[in-house]
């Protein structure tokens, strides 16, 4: 029996307009009252994702920035911040390349490295509270979250390749979107963050169910029981998924859950 439901926002969970369709409540409502709990996990920080479902938000559960902020039933139960000597590498190797450009962010503001000319807004990178700064902000600032842009979209898996080459030691990078690469602490990643998730209520893995569209969703996609891939999304994911149901476009996660909701209520109806 599935007992917790984690969905990715951008690509998967939210329509072709990055919004989220509004049968996406009533779904959260049915698996609450279940007994079944519903996890946004995104590359998103949470103040976004808390606005995304702010009539149910009180049902459901939070994994954001990649596993970085993690919140279950209405408390913040981890914070995973970056090192002021993590990003000065991460800065100094963005800046050997001219097609890449660093930004960063804590829980409330973006942070430019670059001219903001130079980015393009895409998926999760919305940018909010934006600020051009010269250099890495002070240690006192709690980056939450960081994410490079290329320029060049024929340059990303290299600069993504080149990123991990000069600073896998200690960050992980995952492309997101056409131009995006998405920074992770060593040891930090959506998957994580439902291992927190699982734990609290004591549930297997194996009895949870995930959906995801990109690289950032791969590790979260090997971790459940049942692994469910956008056709819409990344051919890696697809691999490693045990069904690829439809498009972001075509609400086909929302289709998913009804139709694994109605069946239990059908059961349901068959033992009264």
């Amino acid at each position: 029996m599935i007992k917790l439901v984690a969905s990715d926002m951008d690509g998967t969970l939210l329509d072709g307009s990055a919004q989220l369709p509004p049968e996406t409540y009533d779904l959260v409502n049915r698996l609450f009252d279940r007994g079944i709990r519903f996890v946004a996990s995104s590359g998103r920080r949470l103040d976004t994702l808390r606005e995304f479902f702010e009539p149910v938000v009180d049902r459901m559960d939070f994994v954001a920035s990649n596993g970085a902020q993690v919140m279950v039933e209405g408390r913040l139960i981890d914070r995973e911040v970056f090192s002021h000597m993590m990003l000065r590498r991460l800065k100094n190797v963005v800046d050997m390349f001219d097609c890449l450009h660093l930004a960063l962010f804590d829980s409330t503001n973006s942070y430019l490295l670059d001219d903001p000319d130079c980015f393009e807004l895409e998926f999760d990178k919305d940018l909010r509270r934006a600020t051009r700064i010269r250099d890495i902000p002070d240690p006192e600032v709690s980056v939450i979250k960081a994410s490079v842009f290329c320029d060049r979209q024929d340059y990303v898996m290299d600069m993504a390749y080149v990123l991990e080459r000069e600073l896998g030691d200690r960050m992980v990078f995952a492309p997101s979107g056409r131009r995006w690469i998405d920074v992770m602490q060593k040891g930090v990643s959506k998957a994580t963050g439902i291992r927190q998730v699982l734990a609290r209520y004591g549930i297997d893995p194996a009895d949870a169910m995930a959906f995801g569209d990109s690289m950032n969703d791969y590790e979260i996609l090997r971790l459940v029981g049942h692994p469910r891939a956008m056709e819409n999304g990344r051919y890696a994911v697809k691999q490693i998924s045990e069904g690829v149901i439809g498009t972001n476009v075509d609400h086909a996660v929302q289709r998913e859950l009804a139709r694994m909701l109605d069946g239990l209520d059908a059961g349901d109806a068959a033992l009264a």
